[in-house]
């Protein structure tokens, strides 16, 4: 299995961050890909900087025109998207990524955590994810979303581990001197739970911030299988072989010898 990851970075015209992706989309279908994931909220220009009630005309549903877009590219090359975006939904808005198969939309993920820090004010913008860690059933396999700050939080790669993931996607907006930090929880993250993550980091600099890309795919030993991406737009592949898992999951056995009726301070 072939899965990319798409560095790209957002300019203030939403209808051309649009149509670079998609066509990068189908640069990645060309070379065999058969999941592709964009970055975190890749297509507006970066606006947890600041609290603004303005920006709060930015948020789409997941039936909206948008998607069209993702769903036809991904209906014509018969593959996996992973479309991070702002959903509004329910009432409340959400961090949220959208998982289409061959033109379909399976559902979204909603982050769950959400971090207050300066440059990611997302409580301002965001209610935390109330639909759970689900695992999506897709043509190329059993798969997981955790985006950004979620991957810092162990419990939900776990929870996915457990419900049969074998793949999980990162969507990242990642700024600062982290990389160092991200290769180390993610590599921690797949090994622990046997399963690949494949971290998929913006690029840019935005107002001040600059998001530095290094896009990368983790193997279920913990092992790097794509080559460290750079800091621009690009491309990055990855080739996994989902028989790696069960053989990581077997040697190792952490998922088997728990012993979750030890672990009730965990929900306290």
């Amino acid at each position: 299995m072939r899965i990319a990851g798409i560095q790209i970075s957002a300019g203030p015209d939403i209808e051309r961050n649009i149509q670079r992706a998609v066509e990068m989309a189908e640069v990645a279908a060309e070379k065999e890909a058969g999941i592709i994931c964009y970055p975190e909220l890749f297509l507006t220009p970066w606006f947890l900087e600041r609290e603004d009630k303005s920006l709060l005309s930015l948020p789409q549903d997941a039936s909206s025109n948008t998607f069209t877009h993702f769903c036809d590219v991904s209906m014509s090359t018969k593959t996996v998207l992973i479309v991070p975006f702002f959903e509004s939904a329910d009432g409340k808005y959400f961090n949220s990524a959208a998982v289409i198969d061959s033109g379909k939309l399976l559902g979204t993920y909603r982050k769950i955590h959400l971090p207050d820090l300066p440059q990611y004010r997302e409580g301002f913008y965001f209610s935390a994810g109330d639909n759970g860690f689900p695992v999506f059933e897709t043509s190329q396999g059993k798969i997981g979303v955790q985006i950004c700050w979620d991957n810092l939080f162990p419990e939900g790669a776990r929870v996915l581990a457990l419900k049969g993931a074998e793949l999980v996607l990162a969507p990242t907006a990642a700024a600062l001197n982290t990389h160092s930090l991200w290769e180390r929880a993610i590599a921690a993250n797949a090994f622990t739970n046997n399963m690949f993550i494949f971290r998929v980091n913006r690029v840019g600099k935005e107002d001040g911030i600059t998001f530095y890309g290094r896009s990368f795919c983790v193997d279920p030993w913990g092992e790097m299988v794509s080559e460290l991406a750079g800091s621009k737009d690009a491309i990055v592949l990855a080739d996994i072989d989902p028989k790696e898992r069960e053989e990581a999951v077997e040697t190792w056995g952490f998922l088997k010898r728990r012993r979750p009726g030890e672990y009730g301070d965990l929900v306290k």
